[in-house]
């Protein structure tokens, strides 16, 4: 008997525990989900948080919180190496402040974390080439920034990259005896650096090497 009611005291708590979980909070202030948010953030939630945004964007679209709250989750994800939503925060902050005196950081932001986001010069050379062209539309538009000299430190390091990865495309041309295409890929490799043998690429571990 006693086995019997214990067993139903730990059903009742589990079912109130479960039905407390899935309680749907909505309708709060903006400072609520503000709050919410950066608790969940340092306790590294970032699931949660995300969720949590969704409701204090899906509630307060005109909240002043909004465009602190953005920037806050979108550094977070990239201190998590998480690039791809750091990514689409900073976009969506692009989209709604782009006229605001801070959208050449965020510009900046968005080129580091792709810039970050490159583990290997031999791989994601769409995400070079992306970044690159993020990289001439911020020297177009913010010219005098702080941050310029920053951006243009990685497009030497991407230029430099994309320089490597050509050259080791001639070579495999010319190690199959197909010298036009050989000179065609040193020539594009020329024009993103001036002197492409100079480069030293990254050494790649034994057991990553076998796999490139």
């Amino acid at each position: 008997m006693k086995y019997i009611l214990s067993s139903i005291l730990l059903a009742l708590v589990f079912t109130g525990c479960a039905q407390k979980e899935t309680v749907k909070e909505y309708n709060k202030p903006a400072i609520y989900w503000y709050n919410k948010m950066m608790k969940q953030i340092s306790y590294n939630q970032l699931d949660d948080a995300d969720d949590t945004f969704t409701s204090l964007e899906s509630e307060h679209r005109k909240s002043p919180l909004i465009s602190s709250a953005i920037m806050i989750i979108a550094t977070a994800h990239m201190d998590e190496e998480e690039y791809q939503m750091a990514n689409y925060y900073f976009d969506e902050y692009l989209k709604r402040f782009s006229l605001e005196r801070d959208a050449d950081y965020i510009r900046y932001l968005k080129i580091k974390s792709n810039f970050l986001s490159f583990q290997n010069e031999f791989r994601n050379q769409k995400l070079v080439n992306d970044t690159l062209e993020e990289i001439e539309k911020f020297i177009q538009l913010h010219k005098g920034s702080n941050y310029i000299h920053l951006v243009e430190t990685m497009r030497g390091r991407l230029l430099m990259a994309k320089a490597l990865f050509e050259k080791e495309i001639a070579d495999l041309y010319g190690r199959v005896d197909k010298p036009e295409a050989q000179k065609i890929y040193n020539e594009k490799a020329s024009k993103n650096w001036t002197n492409p043998d100079m480069i030293e690429g990254a050494k790649t571990p034994w057991y990553q090497a076998i796999f490139e």
